[in-house]
């Protein structure tokens, strides 16, 4: 029968008792973090304005349809006066309208805001738009004017 070793605290290596990490040790990992953070961080918010922006076209898109729709039924497209309300609510004055054209009250811009509606439009038969992050006309990437 072999001897039997018994293993006590202080036959252990000096290292192998102490458990945890040195401050230096996480410094070094926060550093690493803030490093790809940094790097990570602007590409995620430079993404971030690009979907707003595509959100909002996308509710354009939409809204301009329903638009359409309310032309088919009552001959033209609802006066600036009148708005966007009139895709879901109808106006008094129109015997004609068939809606809603839309399931829902027309939703804010990405940003908050209401689009911006005007009939008849200085581009075509009706401007919709948005003004974008900055809420100005104008603007270049996230506060660029989103219009149909």
């Amino acid at each position: 029968m072999l001897p039997h070793k018994s293993f006590s605290h202080r036959s252990r290596p000096a290292r192998a008792r102490r458990s945890g990490f040195t401050l230096l040790e996480l410094l070094v990992v926060l550093v690493v973090l803030g490093l790809l953070i940094s790097i990570v961080g602007p590409r995620y918010f430079n993404q971030l304005g690009k979907s707003e922006s595509k959100a909002a076209q996308t509710q354009i898109a939409s809204i301009a349809k329903a638009l359409d729709l309310y032309r088919i039924d009552v001959g033209r497209y609802p006066t600036t006066e009148q708005g966007l309300v009139a895709l879901s609510t109808a106006p008094s004055s129109e015997a004609k309208w068939r809606g809603p054209y839309l399931q829902k009250a027309v939703p804010p811009d990405p940003w908050g805001r209401p689009y911006i509606y005007k009939s008849p439009g200085d581009t075509g038969e009706f401007d919709l738009l948005s003004y974008g992050k900055d809420g100005s006309p104008g603007g270049t990437d996230d506060s660029a004017d989103v219009a149909y």
